[in-house]
């Protein structure tokens, strides 16, 4: 007789408006920690008596920080559960960033924000794979979705944040607010977070169906899903990189202006993930993906043919909107097909997940600005190869979907609402 491995299966809590808050907390802690002080370099070199490239350096202490320990955190509650680890994660989260607000160096300061990188991936691998060990297919999809509404934002709000609230707390500010949003992390954990994956479910499922969930982490079912919500995802950190200099610069907008365009795209980011988590359990999640992916194409395309043609840069702001927005669709449904993908070792595939998030949105930060101020060409180029790559990976996976595989391949179900 075969043991259920998921906990989806055996009696337990189930996904409520305050886990998913929380889950999106936790998820929004990062891009608030990495993005909300970037316009303060430039006094941080001055207060801190540092170079620019030593100031850059906390940021890329936490992005490695927090690649590393998605593949920490998650194998780690695998083993020992959700919860213990997801508490300790949140309470050096807390520590490192009081640590990083306080400190009196520049080297003190790039410590603190390693440990801050690797403490706070607790909350982003850990937070999804509790969604992952409560719901599967529609569910799974429409609760990411409703992950995307909470956290997604905050990618595309963190910088406007950081820019309107920089000179009346300086940098140190906005660090404690970084350090703010860590205790509100913690104590919702403490309050609301159950243990997902205890025991009992840990001893039933054994080492045998771990080792197996892990090789699953290599097939194309799991990879190609995998892969595809990187790239997905870099479409959009290409874009977040490249907006300083291309709504600043090659538009000549204002800094209100750029706050409003800024906005509006998190806001339409925002309501198609609302629909997206509307329609789930009417349509299949991979038709939905399907739809998100092939209008971020699309857009991308558009985008990528106005700056070869040298259109007036205003007129990018159209595509960019579709292409951005597009994603509301890919994230919560392609996210459920991956972590479907290995129900026996959710943490694992979380990690992996998140690693390449981290890896790809760090890889095309620096690309988009190798033509200079001047050009949108790297930014169109760097969003369509990213685009590409990312429908390719998703195609691979439904060459090779069945339904014991992917849940979201079977006909639609009413799956009880968030």
């Amino acid at each position: 007789m075969t043991v259920p491995t998921n906990p989806a299966a055996n009696p337990s809590p189930g996904i409520t408006t305050a886990l998913i808050a929380t889950a999106g907390v936790l998820a929004a802690a990062a891009p608030f920690a990495t993005d909300l002080y970037l316009p303060a370099f430039p006094v941080m070199t001055q207060e801190l008596e540092a170079s620019t490239a030593a100031v850059q350096l906390s940021l890329t202490a936490f992005l490695v920080g927090a690649g590393v320990g998605q593949l920490v955190f998650g194998p780690v509650s695998d083993r020992l559960g959700r919860r213990g680890p997801l508490i300790a994660g949140a309470t050096l989260f807390v520590l490192s960033s009081a640590a990083a607000a306080a400190a009196p160096s520049i080297a003190l300061l790039v410590a603190a924000r390693l440990i801050q990188g690797l403490s706070g991936a607790a909350g982003m691998v850990i937070g999804r794979t509790v969604i992952a060990d409560l719901a599967r297919g529609p569910q799974a999809a429409r609760a990411f979705s409703a992950l995307m509404i909470v956290g997604g934002a905050a990618p595309v709000v963190a910088p406007v944040a950081g820019s309107l609230l920089v000179e009346p707390l300086g940098w140190r500010g906005l660090l404690w607010i970084v350090a703010g949003l860590g205790i509100v992390s913690l104590i919702a954990v403490l309050v609301v977070v159950p243990e997902t994956h205890p025991r009992s479910v840990r001893v039933a499922a054994g080492q045998a169906s771990v080792r197996a969930g892990l090789r699953e982490l290599a097939t194309r079912q799991y990879m190609g899903a995998a892969v595809a919500f990187a790239f997905a995802f870099a479409t959009m950190m290409a874009y977040i990189s490249a907006s300083p200099f291309l709504y600043q610069g090659l538009m000549g907008l204002g800094t209100v202006a750029y706050g409003i365009l800024f906005g509006v795209n998190a806001l339409v980011l925002m309501v198609v993930s609302g629909v997206a988590m509307s329609l789930t359990g009417r349509f299949w999640v991979r038709r939905l993906a399907r739809l998100g992916l092939t209008l971020n194409l699309a857009a991308i395309l558009v985008l990528a043919a106005m700056v070869v043609a040298h259109v007036s840069a205003l007129w990018l702001i159209a595509p960019i909107v579709v292409a951005v927005g597009s994603l509301g669709f890919v994230f919560g449904t392609v996210t459920a097909m991956a972590m479907d993908a290995v129900p026996d070792a959710g943490g694992a595939a979380s990690a992996v997940l998140g690693f390449l998030q981290f890896a790809l949105a760090g890889l095309v930060a620096p690309l988009v600005g190798l033509g200079g101020e001047s050009t949108a060409v790297p930014l169109a180029i760097t969003m369509l190869v990213a685009s590409i790559v990312a429908s390719a990976a998703f195609s691979l996976t439904a060459e090779t979907a069945t339904p014991a595989a992917d849940a979201s391949s079977a006909p639609p179900v009413d799956a009880a609402r968030v």
